[in-house]
Parts: C-alpha cells; structure tokens; sequence
C-alpha cells in the first residue's frame, strides 16, 4: 500500500515534525509514504510535467493524505484529482490553522490535531481502521 502525502510547497520546511510523524505512521502501518514536493522539483515553466507526473503517482497510490494547516491550490487540486480516481482522502491540520471547507468537504477522513504526539495516536488509530490491521501487542 502506497500513501501520497500532499503538502504546501511553499511551508514544507515549516512542517518538518509534521512530516516526520506522517512518514512514521504510515511506516509502522505497513503503507510507502510518498511526498510529492521531496521527490522533484520543477521549473515554473514545467508546470504541465508536473501535474501530469502528480497525477500518475496520485494514480499508483492507495490513497491521499492532504496537509492542510497551510492552504495551497495544489493541495486541492490534487486531493480532488485523488477523490474522482475513487481514492480515500485524509484531511490533517492543526488546531490553529484555517479550516479549509473544500477539502473537508471531499475528505473522507479528517484529523485536527494539537500536537505531533496527537497527530501520531489519532493518524495510527485512523490507518490501522482504514487498513484492517490491528497494533501489533507490546
């Protein structure tokens, strides 16, 4: 199972915790985290090869996680592209960040968390629903 994390370009450095906690999640969940923006980078005149290489991984992937807290179009281009493909969509912010109504309102599974720490229990709950797969005992 492949997971495409899609998040602001722009405040990608920002959220690096965030990421990390995603990343992990899904790792321990059985499921390759795939980050768009860490795995190309595009001139602003390459703007066509670079939804159409979005939309072929978004293709390949199981479903999308889309990272809110700092709106971007592409975020919502993307996590409707993901939903008309029939692709379940996660919608994660945190707590003080603007509510995206359009997002929320194609998502199939929201988180608005206060910490990296409730984002960890609260994604892990939600993956391993999603999945089918329990916490493996300590």
């Amino acid at each position: 199972m492949r997971a495409y994390i899609s998040v602001s370009y722009s405040n990608r450095k920002n959220i690096k915790n965030v990421l990390n906690v995603i990343t992990e999640v899904l790792q321990d969940t059985g499921i390759i985290p795939f980050v768009f923006v860490d795995a190309y980078s595009f001139s602003a005149s390459e703007e066509k090869q670079m939804m159409a290489k979005a939309m072929l991984d978004i293709d390949s992937s199981d479903l999308l996680i889309a990272e809110v807290s700092d709106k971007a179009i592409g975020i919502g281009v993307e996590a409707g592209y993901a939903k008309a493909k029939g692709k379940p969509v996660i919608y994660l912010r945190h707590t003080d960040a603007e509510h995206s109504t359009t997002l929320a309102g194609i998502s199939d599974y929201q988180i608005i968390y206060q910490s990296v720490e409730d984002l960890r229990i609260n994604l892990g709950m939600m993956l391993r629903q999603i999945t089918g797969k329990q916490k493996p005992p300590l």
